[in-house]
């Protein structure tokens, strides 16, 4: 090789985005219904919702550059730091992250929206619920509305689907949170939203009153619990088809969590206090029993070696062995455990307190409780951002909160200290 070849340090720089952002540039019978504003226990009880390290940059011939970003310690070890507060015409039900600078929340019947931020919390768009079902093949002539709940994203970040509540229009009939197959709740859709365009460009239908949703890691499949006829949607992602649905016997299926290989869904049935294992081909199903009550969330760690369950009735969060089923620990958080996150790296668990109105992290090896921290009101949605390593929680109350992973002692960034917009 010719010309001079010379090899720089340079020091990574912590900043706004976060202390070990990755995309950092520059210095800087339990309780089970849940939606349509309010949660009802199995008893008849209901809770209304409120209105670093260095970089080796390599110079060859003045002109090949080449960077590596230092790796994030261990998330367990670190402390969460409050960044900002996002409010507006909001009414988040959830957030989630793409892992690729995009988080949006959801915003259930009270605005009809679906709102995008980008890693910083700024606002990119705001996407009406609203959806010409004829456009997209289906033999419903007029305008409807839908009622975001839940979200997920496609791995590669392009592409976000929605699950609605209920459609609001000619036929429709709002959703339920007590219900059962057959008593006439009507069927309701998932949206799919490219992240491009922010435009909805694929609807599918589901059962009555979709809740959680959820991507296969390899992108093919997309997955969804419908709440009132108690059964799983399972549909291809190219062509928006259904290619089953799967009648999973238990009263009010929510959260999903699926394997690696795309093979196996984990399905909370929140009505009782077991989980579904679902796969994924067959539509066979085996069952983990008496996980405790209420089950609303599920996560999987990163390796599929455990699972961690919210138990909505108990204040509870379990731990449960994949490979036997046998539940491993159980620990306290709060007043309604509502969804729940986990850290890439998988050693720290976040969970929101929905009564409580604040956060629990979670050390996973043992599930010792770490931290407490206050929310907004009526904490229901978590997500952590890999592309920042970040905290996203919506609040039910209309607010979202923000908060920052950085190692203890850690100097707050002039002009970063928590703000409400």
């Amino acid at each position: 090789m010719r010309g001079r070849i010379r090899t720089l340090l340079v020091v990574a720089v912590v900043g706004a985005c976060g202390a070990f952002a990755a995309s950092c540039v520059g210095t800087d019978g339990g309780a089970v219904a849940d939606g349509g504003g309010q949660e009802v226990n199995a008893d008849g009880g209901a809770d209304k919702a409120a209105t670093g390290g260095g970089d080796a940059e390599q110079l060859q011939d003045e002109s090949t550059t080449t960077t590596t970003t230092a790796p994030r310690p261990p998330v367990e070890t670190l402390t969460m730091r409050k960044l900002r507060q996002i409010g507006g015409d909001i009414s988040p039900k959830s957030v989630v992250a793409s892992g690729h600078g995009v988080v949006t929340a959801q915003n259930m019947m009270y605005t009809h929206t679906v709102t995008a931020y980008d890693a910083n919390g700024e606002l990119l768009a705001t996407i009406p619920d609203s959806v010409t079902l004829t456009d997209f093949g289906i033999d419903r002539p007029g305008t409807f509305k839908g009622a975001p709940v839940e979200a997920a994203f496609t791995p590669d970040g392009d592409e976000v689907y929605v699950s609605n509540y209920s459609m609001y229009g000619p036929g429709f009939s709002e959703g339920k949170d007590s219900c059962s197959p057959g008593d006439g709740t009507t069927t309701s859709f998932l949206y799919r939203i490219s992240t491009k365009s922010w435009k909805i460009d694929q609807v599918i239908p589901a059962g009555a009153v979709p809740k959680y949703v959820a991507v296969t890691p390899d992108g093919s499949k997309v997955l969804a619990t419908n709440w009132c006829t108690w059964d799983l949607t399972i549909a291809d992602t190219t062509t928006g088809q259904v290619l089953d649905t799967i009648k999973i016997n238990g009263r009010y299926p929510r959260g999903i969590a699926i394997t690696k290989d795309s093979k196996t869904a984990y399905v909370a049935v929140m009505g009782g206090s077991d989980v579904a294992k679902v796969d994924i081909g067959t539509g066979a199903i085996s069952w983990i029993r008496n996980v405790g009550a209420g089950p609303r969330h599920i996560v999987i760690a990163p390796d599929d070696s455990a699972l961690y369950v919210t138990l909505n009735k108990a204040g509870q969060v379990a731990k449960i062995d994949t490979a036997t089923g046998q539940v491993l620990a159980r620990v306290a958080t709060g007043t309604q455990p509502r969804s729940a996150d986990i850290s890439t790296d998988g050693t720290a668990l976040y969970v929101v307190n929905y009564e409580n109105s604040n956060i629990s992290k979670i050390r996973t090896s043992d599930m010792e409780v770490l931290v407490k921290e206050p929310a907004g009101h009526h904490p229901i949605g978590i997500a952590y951002d890999d592309s920042t390593g970040r905290v996203w929680v919506a609040n039910y109350g209309g607010t979202i909160d923000i908060w920052d992973e950085v190692p203890a002692g850690t100097p707050a960034p002039t002009g970063a200290v928590s703000a409400s917009d």
